[in-house]
């Protein structure tokens, strides 16, 4: 089958596309063709070596796809063959097939295209986690979405709307903060340009936000702790800045704060069946109108190294997918 090849680790431009054995699924397995997969910072790392899993050259990197399923193996039982669905897996994504485990395996909605499907797993999975399971969220509140027109920010402003928040999304430049605001942000802040936490303040008429989702991190961490109202609570999900930041205790203790961590892809191993309650709300959604996946460039497999930097240099917005069309 044609895959993208990783053989050494390396840059996005050592990357090339090649055949690899065509995989067989185990026991528990779903073996998937795959129309789509989603692109995420953390296959950058992965083909660099800088990942938490290192698998054995030569490898595929990918870790969500979507497409038609082909073949199940022994005790699988609520999927079969020609089914729609998405799935999260390790690594393999970027191929013509892929295996994964029929826990990571999640039927979707019949109007849902696979390129859509493709991006959706890791953003709003990890979105509905952490504003609902980590932060509890509540109708009337108030969440400031950093990064919010990128993948997982872009779906953290819908989720934060359908949970029936008040959402301030913050994005870095005018084009970016229109297309936050038509995916449903009740208002908008330049980070290039704006004072962010005096924007929060006259936006928040002083009070502070409640919870702000931060994938970000460095100077927009910091900026965030003063941006909380008192009881609220800072997710942080990730480092794009680059620099891991530090919490100040005196700020959460004056203000009764929370920083609470949200890494969405322990909950395969750790909590399964979480997932499945959660996928099932989501695509309720979805079929509610409230979700609209946003894919901002669709390439083939051979154009893996652009759709890499396209990614890397933020130049995307919402999602970039791979498709196996040849």
């Amino acid at each position: 089958m044609r895959a993208v090849i990783c053989d050494s680790w390396g840059e996005p431009e050592s990357l090339k596309v090649g055949q690899l054995p065509e995989p067989r699924p185990g026991a528990g397995d779903v073996l998937i063709r795959v129309a789509a997969a989603g692109l995420n910072f953390a296959d950058t790392l992965m083909i660099a070596g800088k990942y938490q899993e290192k698998p054995p050259f030569p490898f595929s990197p990918g870790l969500e796809v979507a497409g038609e399923v082909l073949e199940v193996g022994e005790g699988v039982s609520g999927t079969k063959p020609g089914d729609r669905v998405l799935a999260v897996v390790d690594h393999g994504g970027f191929a013509e097939q892929a295996i994964a485990r029929e826990s990571d395996v999640f039927k979707i909605p019949d109007r849902l295209d696979f390129q859509s499907a493709a991006g959706f797993p890791i953003t709003y999975g990890t979105a509905h986690g952490a504003l609902v399971w980590r932060a509890g969220l509540k109708a009337g509140e108030t969440l400031l979405v950093h990064g919010a027109a990128g993948g997982v920010g872009l779906a953290s402003v819908e989720v934060g709307k359908a949970l029936g928040a008040r959402v301030i999304a913050s994005a870095g430049g005018a084009d970016r903060c229109r297309l936050a605001e038509a995916h449903g942000a009740d208002a908008s802040i330049d980070y290039r340009t704006d004072d962010l936490r005096a924007a929060v303040k006259d936006m928040t008429e002083g009070r502070g936000v409640d919870v702000v989702f931060d994938p970000v991190g460095g100077d927009i961490f910091d900026a965030s702790l003063r941006c909380l109202a008192w009881s609220g609570r800072l997710l942080t999900i990730g480092f794009a800045a680059g620099r891991v930041p530090q919490a100040a205790a005196n700020i959460l203790l004056v203000k009764n704060i929370s920083v609470v961590g949200c890494y969405w892809g322990s909950y395969r191993k750790q909590a399964p069946e979480m997932l499945r309650d959660e996928f099932a709300e989501l695509f309720g959604w979805y079929d509610a109108g409230l979700l609209k996946p946003h894919v901002s460039h669709a390439l083939p497999l051979e154009k893996i190294a652009e759709a890499m930097q396209l990614l890397l240099s933020r130049r995307s917005t919402g999602k970039v997918v791979l498709t196996t069309d040849a």
